[in-house]
């Protein structure tokens, strides 16, 4: 929750890294939109991670996966916002979740609350992308926000030209951010 005095900061993992990807657009409108008190960082770089490696997670991590980590890590909240490849999410999401997860019990995303929505052009709007990634950052230790889940068609149109869909993705924005973590005794 975010009061006067702070500011609530929530990484975007993005499962499609081309430029002009519908999922991108979605990420930004939350971006651009997100409610006061609210910081919607997309994390850039994902492409640049290598594929997972107990033997590159070592003392000397590669650039782009310390950077996706300290992203992360900086963050109090995750979001992904993912399309579906072949019924399932997106190999560069499933990768960063990898990195994220290490070291096993500490990883960056240990703790943090976590959502997965988004859209793709198929009847079902990206729903097995997003149960995959929401349960994968379970076993990788985030904290999956329950009832979150904003699965969107985008066979007819744009879902950001559908203002339903629109608040939609917002209010999981909202429903994340609206989380309330618990603290450790």
């Amino acid at each position: 929750m975010t009061t006067a005095d702070t500011q609530t900061r929530v990484a975007v993992l993005l499962g499609s890294y081309r430029a002009g990807s519908l999922n991108r657009r979605i990420a930004e409108h939350l971006r651009d939109h997100a409610p006061a008190g609210v910081t919607v960082d997309v994390v850039e770089g994902l492409a640049d991670v290598p594929f997972y490696n107990e033997e590159l997670d070592g003392d000397s991590v590669p650039a782009a996966a310390a950077a996706l980590r300290e992203s992360v890590a900086s963050a109090d909240r995750v979001l992904a916002v993912t399309p579906e490849y072949n019924g399932t999410m997106p190999a560069v999401l499933n990768n960063a979740i990898d990195w994220l997860s290490r070291p096993y019990g500490q990883g960056a995303i240990v703790g943090k609350p976590f959502a997965a929505i988004g859209a793709t052009p198929t009847p079902y709007g990206g729903k097995w992308s997003h149960e995959h990634a929401r349960h994968s950052a379970t076993i990788a230790g985030a904290v999956v926000v329950e009832g979150i889940v904003v699965d969107e068609p985008a066979l007819d149109g744009d879902p950001l030209e559908d203002e339903a869909a629109v608040q939609r993705f917002l209010g999981a924005l909202d429903a994340l951010v609206a989380h309330e973590v618990e603290v450790a005794a």
